[in-house]
């Protein structure tokens, strides 16, 4: 687990988070360049057209640091819409740490506040990151106190980026590498799996993600959501790169997927614990809750019983 880094992006829509994450997809060469397009992790057609994530989504990076080390680097997306507050929550659960993109041309806004508090919340290690510093209408120095005002960092602590550009990128990773902790865990004990998001296959039925806190789960397992109280055999595990890829097993500290056959959305809850049937863990991992349906009036979502 000593290689392993968990940490999501933390930003206000519109300060170039997607954008920055593909860059970081290319200097970690997990992707080839014949396969990048705008917004990678942003694959539904509305997300790109407007320019906001909705969904959450996963992806495993490798990445060859300074030491001659090399690291898992599993960057777990948040949507950056304000509705979306129960599920980035849980996301943030699932990491150790958070890069906190700001827009130098704008500055702190809202819903960066409101997030960063949440990752504050769970006690993740912050990495301030301003973004869009080669935009002539950059205001480097006022967003730097900015930056500094709210979370009491140095100056010296605060990454210059540029997601266009590519500018900083590399030392975005070597920060992640040296200040984001790595995960902590038992990989004997009982299972403790966090889900922090599902996908719907027509295949192959609800995909569910989930980081593990304690224990292993393998291909083959018996396993239980505790919430639900459903069992399921794990059909297939894995983890998530572009595509995702199977593996025998995904150990503490990890992040990956589970395929059980599951038709029924219902039945996966975000915020839900997987654990072994045969060696179950004593308690659910703490901060679930019951989220009613979402549905899209336009690009808002809004809950089902509202939308008529």
């Amino acid at each position: 687990m000593k290689n392993i880094r968990n940490f999501c992006i933390i930003a206000h829509i519109d300060h170039g988070k997607s954008t920055l994450a593909d860059r970081l997809l290319e200097k970690t060469n997990t992707l080839a360049q014949r396969e990048m397009q705008a917004q990678v992790l942003d694959d539904m057609d509305l997300e790109r057209e407007k320019g906001i994530t909705i969904k959450s989504h996963a992806i495993q990076m490798e990445y060859k640091a300074r030491d001659g080390q090399t690291y898992v680097l599993n960057l777990i997306d948040t949507p950056g819409h304000v509705d979306f507050s129960y599920e980035v929550s849980r996301a943030i659960a699932s990491c150790e740490g958070a890069l906190l993109v700001v827009d130098a041309t704008q500055g702190i806004q809202a819903q960066t506040i409101s997030n960063l508090y949440l990752a504050l919340g769970h006690d993740l290690e912050i990495i301030p990151v301003l973004n869009k510093i080669d935009m002539d209408s950059a205001m480097i120095d006022e967003v730097k106190d900015q930056v500094i005002d709210l979370i009491g960092c140095k100056e010296e602590d605060i990454l210059l980026a540029s997601g266009k550009t590519g500018l900083g990128v590399e030392e975005v990773l070597e920060a992640i590498i040296a200040r984001i902790p790595a995960p902590k865990g038992d990989e004997n004990g009982p299972l403790q799996a966090l889900i922090f998001d599902s996908v719907f296959n027509p295949f192959r039925g609800i995909i569910a993600y989930y980081r593990v806190f304690n224990g292993t789960i393998r291909k083959g397992d018996h396993v239980k959501f505790i919430n639900t109280g459903s069992e399921y055999d794990a059909d297939e595990v894995g983890v998530l790169k572009l595509k995702m890829q199977p593996r025998g097993e995904i150990r503490a500290g990890d992040v990956g997927y589970i395929c059980s056959g599951i038709k029924t959305s219902s039945e996966v809850k975000v915020g839900d614990t997987i654990t072994s049937v045969a060696d179950p863990a004593r308690e659910a991992i703490a901060g679930f809750e019951e989220v009613k349906p979402m549905v899209f009036a336009g690009v808002y979502p809004v809950e089902a019983d509202q939308y008529e």
